[in-house]
């Protein structure tokens, strides 16, 4: 049964191969012996291969062990946990946080929590998997508005009388780049008492000179406010928070079942992203250095004839069609020694190469993919 299933994935362009990194992640990978550039990566400030990660990690990992044994509601936490809770809120400027151990274990516990019941949620037609995911476990009626159209999702919630409502949204859509009307949204929350939701899984580190998609658009990270981040994509670690209210945030640790029934982080993770967190508020260089590798290329890619698509940041698709011609750009690529995967459905409804640049690529390997593809 399942051996038919794959052999229609393969016939359709739609089988997908693990790869298996021989190095650590960054902007140069080895993969099956051979070094290719790395243009795939959410590591969008570098850090992931730094070393003053490795040593917090390793100094944690001495003093605590590495399991962590339980929840930490069964006092499976640490000393550290709780420093990089407060750590997390000051950077946030918010009253509490809470960690998780995943941006899919944050989305699938926290919106149910907060979405209980009678509430009705407007969410984002291309919001990220977990997203969805953690509405339909919510059990609550979704309202599904039109991609960035806050007209639309005005509409939609002047229809709705009775229930809690919660407005729920990528801050930047890791497929496409581009960001959500965050303003627009704001305002329409306070016009209709609803709580807004922010995944700010990509736009923490990125956005607001680092702080956010909340400083991007200046807004007060109010108490109606949650944002959900993640320390595994710009701040190079693992794991996830959310991050808002005390109240909310002590309901959410009372009631989101990924976080109480999950054996907790282990202590050098934690201490890792205790270092990237600090070497983030300690200088900004390389979050200037982020934006203008990412101007760099999307320069490069029009000065060739790409369209960049909606992107607004370090996120950008390059399209050339139909999927078949999608695998085979990516495949010539590889074949230069770039890793710019194809993206297929159902991920996505048009197949494109998702290009990622970061903080770490130099001048040099960002010329060689702007040359690769003006070759082809």
């Amino acid at each position: 049964m399942f051996e038919k299933r794959l052999r229609r994935l393969e016939k359709d362009d739609l089988i997908r191969h693990l790869l298996t990194r021989g190095s650590p992640q960054g902007p140069v990978v080895t993969i099956g012996g051979k070094q290719y550039i790395n243009f795939s990566s959410n590591d969008y400030l570098g850090l992931a291969g730094r070393p003053e990660l490795l040593k917090a990690a390793a100094e944690a990992g001495k003093r605590f062990g590495f399991g962590s044994g339980a929840s930490r509601l069964l006092a499976g936490g640490s000393s550290i946990h709780e420093r990089l809770e407060k750590m997390t809120a000051a950077f946030k400027e918010t009253e509490e946080a809470l960690i998780f151990n995943s941006g899919y274990a944050g989305n699938t516990g926290a919106i149910p929590s907060l979405a209980a019941g009678s509430s009705v949620i407007f969410s984002d037609e291309l919001n990220h998997a977990s997203i969805i995911d953690g509405c339909r476990l919510s059990g609550a009626r979704v309202l599904v508005f039109r991609h960035r159209n806050a007209g639309h999702l005005e509409e939609l919630m002047k229809r709705e009388r009775a229930g809690q409502k919660v407005v729920v949204t990528d801050s930047v859509f890791s497929m496409d780049g581009d960001i959500a009307p965050l303003r627009d949204i704001h305002s329409i929350c306070l016009r209709h008492d609803a709580v807004l939701y922010i995944d700010d899984a990509h736009g923490t580190g990125v956005l607001g000179n680092g702080k956010g998609a909340l400083a991007h658009f200046g807004l007060a990270p109010e108490p109606w406010i949650v944002q959900m981040g993640t320390f595994s994509k710009a701040l190079g670690s693992y794991g996830a928070f959310a991050a808002g209210g005390r109240d909310v945030i002590s309901w959410i640790a009372n009631t989101a079942r990924s976080f109480m029934f999950s054996t907790t982080l282990p202590a050098p993770v934690v201490a890792a992203s205790m270092k990237a967190l600090g070497l983030l508020e300690d200088g900004r260089g390389l979050v200037r250095k982020l934006w203008k590798n990412r101007k760099r290329l999307a320069g490069g890619l029009k000065d060739i004839g790409y369209d960049e698509g909606p992107s607004e940041t370090p996120i950008m698709t390059v399209a050339p069609g139909n999927l078949k011609e999608t695998v085979a750009l990516s495949e010539y690529l590889w074949g230069k020694g770039i890793y710019a995967p194809a993206i297929r459905p159902p991920t996505v409804r048009e197949p494109r190469l998702r290009i990622t640049v970061t903080a770490a690529h130099t001048e040099i390997l960002i010329g060689r993919l702007i040359d690769a593809l003006k070759k082809y």
